[in-house]
């Protein structure tokens, strides 16, 4: 849901800690039992409880149901589908993250250290 497009219809989520489910039913356009049972079909999604029991979102939460919705909804994802999706998405990055980590590593430092010494020869002379 980084395009252009799948934000154009993207609520603005209200600057809060915690939002009630009847908050972000409202915001996101679905009843509360839709976003109860997302609850229960992606584990990413875990909203806090609050003493009395009433589900308390956070902005990532919103977040991640503002994914949920765009790809069940726009892109029309079954559920398992939006669910490998986001586990996809979610490791992405850290693939990306390990593999420039490992050229780091593991790239030759001669050509790097044979230039500086090059350098420091013209220095001294």
């Amino acid at each position: 849901m980084k395009d252009a497009a799948a934000r154009a219809g993207t609520p603005e989520i209200p600057d809060k800690l915690y939002f009630k489910i009847g908050e972000v039913s409202d915001l996101l356009g679905v009843e509360p039992y839709v976003l109860r049972y997302w609850e229960t079909e992606f584990s990413q999604l875990a909203p806090k409880k609050s003493g009395t029991g009433h589900r308390l979102y956070r902005r990532k939460d919103v977040e991640l149901l503002l994914r949920i919705k765009h790809l069940l909804y726009e892109k029309r994802f079954t559920i398992e589908g939006a669910r490998q999706s986001l586990q996809m998405g979610s490791r992405a990055p850290k693939v990306r993250a390990a593999k420039r980590l490992q050229q780091e590593l593991f790239s030759d430092p001669l050509p790097e250290i044979r230039r500086e010494l090059t350098e420091i020869l013209q220095i001294l002379k």
